[in-house]
């Protein structure tokens, strides 16, 4: 007996970002790692990002993107179980598509009606009380990092990681998000490179990034950049640095399943909570990318990673006890299991 249809609809695009992507496809490989067969549902965005990613996903092709048009089509596929990325589904649209089947919704706002059997939140600081009255009773929630859907390399790197971190600084990873809201890679690189020395920088982009360009040609003239576009091998980037600046998403969880010491930068608000959680347990050095001060309050959280030993070895210790990277198997076999049931 083959497992388990189950379909994604998943949302990206220059300002959602390629996160909601990138996570469903970890779940996705957890899932089919156990039998299921996933299929994927999106805007032209997710499309783009599963080419560079994963170009033999399978795909289920929609009039638009708006909620109705979804909803026909999932509705005319023979799919067991549908798991919802998007930010702009609610519960209406997740019993549209739903149509009685298990249902799964990946979220971080914890602000809208959901209809879903089972809830993932990673947040740091997510509680069942701030889902009250928003989900069915009988509804699951899987909240905290250790839910958490972090590719399977990271975690088989983690021991290797971990145990040399809090050595000098050799290394820097830049990974502000493939989509590259607001162009905000550039001017991160702009301010390291006046103030790292002859530190190596790795820069991971995504194709379509409005930094791209620039940076490259920054690239030719300065040895130390090395412009890594939709990567495959993030997590041995993650592994060999020594200090990562990184975006407030869901590589978070990534950087703190291998232990790097992170000056982490808040992109959107949606960001705001787990990041200033994980600042607040030690776990990350935080600043704001929208603040009036955000130039000097960046300089000085470079300046301190790059030069306290102690201060990487203590951060490594605290976001490495927050996420051991096993999120998305979990959450697999969880569903699977709702699946399951008559």
């Amino acid at each position: 007996m083959s497992g388990p249809r189950i379909l994604f609809v998943v949302d990206a695009g220059p300002r959602v970002g390629g996160g909601h992507v990138m996570r469903s496809l970890t779940l996705a490989g957890a899932l089919s790692a156990q039998g299921a067969a996933c299929t994927f549902m999106g805007p032209p965005a997710v499309s783009v990002l599963l080419d560079a990613f994963a170009p033999g996903a399978a795909r289920l092709a929609a009039a638009s993107t708006e909620p109705r048009d979804l909803a026909a089509a999932v509705g005319a596929e023979p799919f067991d179980a549908v798991v919802f990325d998007h930010y702009g589904l609610s519960s209406r649209d997740h019993r549209a598509m739903g149509q009685g089947r298990p249902v799964l919704v990946i979220d971080d706002l914890a602000d809208r009606p959901l209809g879903a059997d089972i809830v993932v939140d990673s947040g740091p600081a997510r509680t069942a009380e701030d889902y009250e009255g928003l989900l069915p009773e009988s509804a699951r929630l899987l909240l905290g990092p250790g839910f958490a859907p972090v590719r399977p390399e990271f975690a088989a790197l983690r021991e290797t990681a971990l145990a040399w971190r809090g050595e000098p600084v050799q290394r820097i990873l830049v990974s502000m998000g493939l989509t590259d809201v607001g162009g905000i890679t550039a001017r991160i690189i702009e301010r390291l490179r006046l103030r790292v020395g002859e530190t190596a920088l790795d820069v991971v982009l995504g194709a379509g990034a409005p930094s791209l360009p620039g940076l490259a040609k920054v690239a030719r003239r300065d040895g130390r950049l090395t412009i890594h576009v939709d990567s495959p091998h993030m997590a041995r980037l993650t592994a060999e640095a020594d200090i990562a600046v990184g975006g407030a998403g869901s590589s978070t969880w990534e950087r703190c399943t291998l232990g790097l010491p992170t000056l982490q930068v808040i992109l959107t608000e949606n960001q705001r909570a787990a990041a200033e959680t994980l600042a607040a347990r030690g776990a990350a050095l935080v600043v704001d990318g929208g603040a009036a001060g955000f130039e000097a309050q960046f300089d000085r959280g470079l300046t301190r990673l790059m030069v306290d030993d102690d201060l990487r070895r203590t951060l490594a210790a605290r976001s490495s006890e927050l996420c051991d990277g096993q999120g998305a198997a979990r959450t697999a076999t969880a569903f699977l299991q709702r699946i399951s049931l008559p």
